[in-house]
């Protein structure tokens, strides 16, 4: 539904010419029809940046994007008629703002109808739709009040009711929740996540919390320094060896009990995630385990953790009890063990040199 290819936008400061910013440098992203993807990342990774080049709100410098198979860039700055085939295609996006962006002078109805109003549809055709939006986002009742009057997250459900007003088949979230207390936040994801799947629409996101990431997303890519570093389905992110973003996602620390151990990072998917895996290694091998951290957490509807734990003995001593683990379909990461491991892993490398 959503791809970028190359994407680069680079700032360049009016005073100095020589001076630039490299904000986005060569993205390529899918997201694909129907899902909610999530982009995370620390600020200045450039994530709103791809977020408003994704409708053009800013120019890319190079690259492309195509929503929906319509290539956005090809229509931009090419005469009157791509610019109107432009502004068509951009219909089919909506966009909420991390501030709200209402207008204090219009009532919330008013604020709702006001792209409506812009695309030229009657009266009636506004006040009927608005009201239908005024019930998705449960605020039939606040029709009549002012912005004013609302608290923050009643203020974000008409900034999300605006948003659909012109029934787009993709949402760009920027920073939805950021402004938000957590209860609220997780108000406003259930009702982004209620919308997804009620109107089949794809939700494109850019946050810079990882519970976002794992109360609505399906996929999601981690952004650094202006470049995607990981992108993928969640599960197949906590799947992977090494990922960082699993690893953010799902924080486990604990040293080690001393030099003598192996310690182990262990990701639970799918039905392992609900069996008593760890305690029949323990009793099948006979060894005694030490937790030292652990994190579990529901996404997707699926049960989801990490856990870190340590084995007596050097890795080689630990070979089949690792097996095990992986037999069971989990996900095994060495993070640290006893020295005989190092230098044998040292040993196998030179000998393949």
């Amino acid at each position: 539904m959503i791809t970028t290819t190359g994407l680069t936008k680079i700032y360049r400061s009016g005073r100095s010419r020589g001076h630039e910013i490299t904000a986005l440098d060569g993205v390529d992203l899918h997201v694909r029809e129907g899902e909610v993807f999530g982009v995370v990342g620390r600020s200045g990774a450039g994530k709103s940046s791809l977020i408003r080049c994704v409708n053009l709100l800013e120019r890319p410098t190079a690259g492309t994007v195509s929503v929906d198979g319509t290539d956005l860039t090809a229509l931009a700055g090419r005469g009157r008629r791509a610019g109107k085939d432009l502004r068509r295609a951009r219909s089919s996006i909506g966009m909420v703002f991390q501030h709200f962006n209402l207008l204090s002078s219009r009532t919330v109805q008013d604020n709702i109808e006001l792209p409506l109003e812009i695309l030229g549809h009657s009266g009636q055709e506004r006040s009927r739709r608005a009201l239908e939006l005024l019930d998705l986002v449960g605020l039939t009742d606040k029709a009549r009040v002012y912005p004013a009057q609302l608290s923050g997250g009643q203020k974000q459900r008409v900034g999300i009711a605006r948003a659909l007003a012109g029934k787009p088949k993709v949402l760009l979230s920027d920073e939805a929740t950021s402004a938000l207390d957590p209860e609220t936040t997780r108000s406003i994801l259930r009702l982004l996540r209620d919308i997804n799947q009620q109107l089949g629409l794809t939700v494109l996101l850019i946050t810079h919390e990882m519970e976002v990431v794992k109360t609505i997303c399906d996929s999601a890519a981690l952004m650094e320094r202006g470049r995607i570093t990981e992108s993928g389905t969640v599960g197949d992110l906590l799947a992977t060896p090494g990922s960082r973003l699993a690893r953010e996602l799902f924080p486990v620390d604990g040293a080690g009990n001393g030099p003598g151990g192996t310690v182990l990072d262990v990701t639970f998917h799918g039905d392992a995630a609900t069996q008593p895996v760890i305690s029949q290694l323990s009793r099948t091998y006979n060894i005694d385990i030490s937790i030292l951290g652990a994190a579990m957490d529901t996404v997707g509807g699926r049960q989801i953790g990490r856990m870190r734990i340590e084995l007596p003995g050097t890795f080689e001593e630990n070979v089949v009890p690792v097996g095990f683990l992986r037999e069971q379909g989990l996900q095994v990461e060495i993070v640290n063990a006893a020295p005989q491991v190092a230098e044998t892993v040292a040993l196998t490398k030179e000998g393949t040199k």
